[in-house]
């Protein structure tokens, strides 16, 4: 059976950060300026994958990774 998702692309990047700390890191790995950023409150993962051109899928993939604390 597969696994549920924890986040989705609409959740907010800053909401995510706050929510599961360990994905701080995998925003800093993906040089995302969006720790501490004002527009972070603001931004979805969309967004920010977009403004930093940054593959969604992927992304989310090592989001949920970081939330299993499987990296």
């Amino acid at each position: 059976m597969k696994q549920r998702s924890s986040i989705n692309p609409d959740m907010v990047v800053d909401e995510i950060m706050r929510k599961w700390p360990a994905t701080v890191a995998v925003v800093l790995r993906h040089k995302m300026l969006c720790v501490g950023c004002p527009i972070g409150t603001f931004h979805t993962v969309t967004e920010a994958c977009r403004e930093h051109q940054v593959d969604e899928g992927d992304f989310l993939v090592e989001l949920e990774l970081a939330i299993r604390g499987e990296r």
